[in-house]
């Protein structure tokens, strides 16, 4: 047999002639041989191939164990995803990389080298997985045989047709829509105004957007980078820029990038408010690992200068940079500082260069603040009055007390300073707490005080009252059946003599105090009509009876004959509630009743039993112990008077047993005197009651009193102003505007640039001196980069004190200079200018607490300002970009800023609704009229 006919008969047991694959399970040396591509090439040019037969070419692959030939290549179908029943077969080698099959799906499907795609890798009907890296194997890809990779091609709007709808829908036809690119909102998802605000600012610019649109970062996608995101932030970012930048979107919804954000940096997970410096800090710091250059990064030994020349230190620290760090956001963001520290003890002089990716520059900040308060004088018929006032930043609460009195003449030790909010004290502060304590948003109360010194044991206490209105019904679903009461106007602060201390006392000086809006009874309603005794226990709430006031006037000076009566016959009814065992009338059975239904609330309040013991008679110790409702016990007392509020419970229940006992002696013997509101002991909140201890007829305290003035809604209705109430009258320094501080952009830096000691909590170890000090630091710019961001430091926070600073910082739009801040001077003609022009600008309107988020951006391509609020799209003018709201500036350098390329467009009342409009900018600080300052 020739050998032709040999190799012919070896590829028919060997190969499927159909497919020219190996059959299955065929062993080496047996089935067929390995020869090495020289003795194949040999006997190609002897024997010839058969026709249209391929050679069965195979790869030496390394695998983890061994290396070896690989008879079997993995088959592997192919799609696109606009048409998934559509696949075709191919053969890779393990070794292959991704881009092979990438590749391999462009030239079958004739899709365009400038379509920008990905792959998927789908295993099962259900599941599929990206392949994000190209430079991958097939074999640490995991492929194998029978699996089908899908191209998705980008949509020309900037989307993945495989992505769910990232865009806001709206009325307008969105394939239709053929905007300015790069014009385009940002939907907020919920307190996300600081991400659009940092992601509108990148966007616009021209450097990284272009890089991103040019599809360079898909070279430079580092998935290895330990400290990276596995070019996930990357590509997240890129997809919003694409779609942003389609010019097919008034809006688009950024919910992926946030969902990548959050996975990588938890503390931006849900939607609490953020700092976007912090969040743009974050993003470049993302960016820059997930397409560093560097793929291992060396160790690299820092040197100290030692009395080299700046120049040489600065090189060598620079190519030390770049050697471990080389991406993009280098190129365009990062510059250099140098860092000279001095040591106090030997004079150490230590100089290093550092990289750095943005300037966060301190604003100048005054000693002196801006407050407002509102004063309420001793006169019940005047109107507060708010006042504007300067006090010392690290002052005291004594310098606003002594602001204020020189403006009314009332001296300052006579001035109580309160917060207020939502109707109760927040907070009432003492002469020697700092101002730092109070923020600007606090609504901060003055009161004027009869006695210019209100000691703990002095002659006077300060009592703080609140108004309360009772409801109709009794509130069962709190565990008790006493009234619901709820707070509303203003809280008062007042002192009152220990010696008037009592309820009578009380509530002529309350009637007094509150004269202004509160109608006083006429002559002819004094006196109701009489009530049992049964019908005055159902009109009680909280332990108070609505009777209490007439109850108190007669507490406080009965006549000697009355006392008399009063004292024995109670004391008679103790002995009988004490001897008896069995009592057979029918008041001893409700009794017992009512007494065993208000056990369980003892202990939390005042009982219906204390106050039913409290409004038989006066002056005796038992009267005392149940009028608890209607006096105040100092907070944080009720433990170290448990064993005594116990004793007076007991009593309390005792006496209510025995006026129960004795019905007829109270029906129908008293005049009731009518009450505009009952008085009743409460905590700081104004919710729980507190008892009053009484000695000798008066009120004793021990510590701040609350005091709650409580009102039917009948009576409050009837006798309470409410509008009256509510005025009240500004001073003519509210008329004064109010001149915010400014300052220029070139200060600012020169306070960055400025020699500083270092703090405690961070001192700097001397080599020399072997020990820590707290050596003075001066930072210098030796490099900047191509664009410049500064960021103004606006939030203060120190162990002390945190604030906002509302300066108005100056800065030029164009030609900014910073020759006179570079320590490196120009060597030749070739180093690029020191001047800058304005490209952003991120804007924080509000205060600490809360706020919102919006820029102002130069679009690249026509040159027009355009003022971004998350969705919302305007025209902006320059003048109005610079407000007391600036945060952060980008600053493009003017060598690498190019000329628009297309005219700015015209603004026309044809576009659609959501569409850029043209809106005057006549808001807070010059910002955008759209601008909506409620929270985000």
């Amino acid at each position: 047999m020739e050998v032709e006919d040999v190799l012919k008969y070896f590829c028919m047991l060997s190969v499927d002639l159909d497919s020219y694959h190996l059959k299955e399970r065929l062993s080496e040396n047996e089935d067929f041989v390995l020869v090495p591509a020289e003795a194949w090439h040999k006997l190609l040019s002897w024997y010839d191939m058969m026709d249209n037969q391929p050679p069965l070419e195979r790869k030496v692959v390394d695998l983890p164990s061994t290396v070896k030939v690989e008879v079997y290549p993995v088959e592997i179908y192919l799609c696109l995803s606009s048409n998934m029943e559509s696949t075709v077969s191919a053969c890779f080698s393990r070794a292959d990389k991704i881009h092979a099959i990438h590749q391999k799906i462009r030239q079958h499907f004739n899709v365009s080298e400038t379509a920008e795609s990905r792959l998927w890798m789908r295993s099962t009907d259900t599941s599929s997985e990206r392949l994000r890296n190209l430079n991958m194997t097939i074999l640490d890809s995991c492929l194998s045989s029978g699996m089908t990779v899908i191209m998705e091609i980008r949509n020309a709007d900037g989307t993945w047709p495989t992505s769910r709808p990232q865009i806001m829908r709206n009325s307008a036809d969105e394939d239709s829509y053929r905007g300015p690119p790069g014009v385009c909102g940002l939907t907020n998802l919920g307190n996300t105004c600081f991400m659009n605000s940092a992601l509108q600012c990148l966007s616009n610019t021209p450097p990284l957007t272009e890089y991103f649109l040019r599809n360079s970062y898909l070279e430079e996608l580092n998935f290895t980078n330990p400290l990276g995101m596995k070019g996930e932030i990357a590509e997240a970012y890129a997809d919003v820029i694409k779609q942003m930048w389609s010019g097919r979107h008034y809006s688009v919804v950024p919910r992926v990038f946030k969902t990548k954000v959050g996975h990588f940096a938890s503390q931006f997970l849900g939607y609490q408010q953020h700092d976007s410096q912090e969040l743009l800090s974050f993003l470049l710091d993302g960016l820059h690992e997930d397409l560093n250059r560097v793929k291992k990064k060396e160790y690299i030994e820092l040197r100290d200068a030692d009395g080299r020349p700046d120049q040489e230190v600065a090189e060598e620290a620079w190519r030390n940079h770049l050697r471990r760090n080389d991406s993009v956001i280098v190129d365009t963001f990062h510059g250099l500082f140098k860092s000279t520290l001095v040591c106090p003890e030997c004079n150490k002089v230590s100089v290093t260069f550092d990289p750095f990716c943005y300037l966060s520059v301190p604003l100048p900040v005054s000693k002196e603040r801006v407050m407002e308060v509102f004063y309420v004088s001793l006169d019940p018929t005047a109107k507060p009055t708010q006042y504007r006032l300067i006090v010392p930043k690290a002052g005291r609460v004594i310098d606003l007390c002594t602001s204020l009195s020189q403006a009314t003449g009332v001296p300052p030790n006579q001035m109580a300073v309160a917060d207020v909010f939502n109707h109760r004290f927040y907070r009432i502060y003492q002469a020697d707490e700092s101002l730092s304590c109070i923020l600007d948003r606090d609504d901060i109360f003055v009161y004027q005080l009869s006695s210019g010194c209100v000691d703990q044991d002095g002659e006077e206490v300060v009592m703080a009252i609140y108004m309360r209105e009772r409801s109709h019904y009794r509130d069962y679903g709190s565990g008790s059946n006493n009234y619901g009461t709820s707070l509303f106007g203003h809280p008062l602060l007042m002192s009152v003599p220990r010696a008037q201390c009592t309820r009578e006392d009380l509530y002529q000086l309350l009637l007094k105090r509150l004269a202004r809006y509160v109608h006083p009874l006429d002559p002819s309603e004094e006196v109701e009509e009489e009530e049992d005794e049964e019908d005055l226990y159902k009109a009680q709430t909280n332990g108070v009876s609505d009777d209490e006031g007439e109850e108190d006037s007669e507490e406080a000076g009965p006549s000697k004959k009355e006392e008399e009566t009063q004292e024995s016959g109670q004391a008679k009814e103790q002995n009988n509630c004490q001897s008896e065992a069995s009592p057979s009338s029918e008041g001893e059975e409700k009794a017992e009743e009512e007494e065993s239904s208000s056990e369980p609330d003892r202990g939390s309040s005042t009982e219906e039993g204390q106050s039913a013991c409290g409004s038989t008679d006066t002056n005796s110790q038992d009267a005392t112990d149940g009028d608890q409702s209607a006096g105040v016990e100092p907070s944080g007392k009720e433990e170290e008077d448990e064993d005594e509020d116990e004793e007076e419970e007991e009593e309390a229940a005792s006496c209510a047993q025995a006026n129960k006992r004795l019905p007829g002696r109270r029906r129908n013997t008293e005049k009731q005197k009518k009450a505009l509101f009952t008085i009743q002991a409460v905590n700081s909140n104004g919710t729980t009651e507190r008892g009053m201890g009484e000695v000798d007829g008066g009120f004793s305290f021990s510590s701040q009193p609350y005091i709650a003035i409580d009102w039917d809604p009948d009576m409050k209705k009837k006798y309470y102003n409410e509008n009256e109430a509510e005025k009240y009258i500004k001073h003519q320094s509210m008329d004064v505007p109010h001149q915010q501080i400014t300052v220029q952009l070139q200060e600012c830096i020169e306070l960055f640039t400025t020699v500083e000691t270092l703090e405690e909590e961070n001192p700097w170890y001397c080599p020399t001196c072997k020990k820590h000090q707290l050596a003075t630091k001066k930072l210098d710019l030796w490099s900047l980069p191509e664009v410049l961001i500064i960021h103004l430091k606006r939030f203060s926070y120190t162990k002390y004190s945190r604030e906002k600073l509302d300066t108005i910082v100056e800065f030029p739009l164009r030609d900014l200079d910073f020759s006179g801040f570079l320590l490196k001077k120009t060597v030749n003609s070739t180093e690029p200018p020191c001047r800058y022009d304005l490209i952003s600008v991120s804007n924080h309107f509000g205060g600490l607490r809360d706020g919102h988020y919006t820029s102002y951006a130069r679009n690249k391509d026509n040159g027009q300002w355009y003022y971004f609020d998350d969705s919302k799209v305007t025209y902006a003018r320059e003048e109005q970009i610079v407000t007391s709201a600036v945060y952060l500036l980008f600053y493009q350098r003017q060598d690498k800023i190019r000329q628009p390329t297309v005219p700015p467009p015209v603004p026309s009342s044809s576009q659609p609704e959501n569409h850029v409009s043209s809106q005057t900018h006549d808001g807070m600080d010059g910002a955008s009229s759209c601008v909506s300052m409620e929270t985000d």
